[in-house]
């Protein structure tokens, strides 16, 4: 699992990389204001997540607890049902899409709060 959660943060961060080149070189000009907001603001959430995906690997080695593994898959759903249906949204002018994003955000909370309670409850690894 913590070689999973470092390969998909990985491969997050360079999406929401190439989704932030895409956002300012191809859409600024082309979207209205609200939508560009939008955008960038999925951009920063996956960034963020990707990020949170190495915590989780580490913490997955460290503490050991299932709370942590259920962190990770739980902030690679969020940047599933948040970022990446905001993205469909603007990109494919699918205004349907984005009523799963809120079940992204719930998503990434829930992440959150699992990495705490794995580090909280968790055994340290030996070594």
């Amino acid at each position: 699992m913590e070689r999973f959660f470092y390969i998909s943060g990985a491969v997050a961060g360079f999406i929401a990389a190439a989704m932030g080149a895409i956002g300012v070189h191809a859409l600024k000009t082309r979207v209205e204001p609200e939508l560009f907001g939008m955008f960038e603001t999925a951009v920063r959430y996956q960034m963020f997540h990707a990020l949170a995906l190495f915590a989780a690997a580490w913490g997955v080695g460290r503490w050991r607890h299932r709370a942590i593994g259920a962190a990770g898959v739980l902030f690679i759903i969020g940047m599933v049902l948040f970022s990446a249906t905001i993205y469909v949204r603007v990109l494919a002018h699918a205004e349907w899409a984005t009523a799963l994003a809120p079940a992204g955000g719930v998503a990434y909370l829930t992440g959150w709060l699992c990495l705490g309670v794995g580090a909280w409850r968790g055994n340290r690894a030996a070594g």
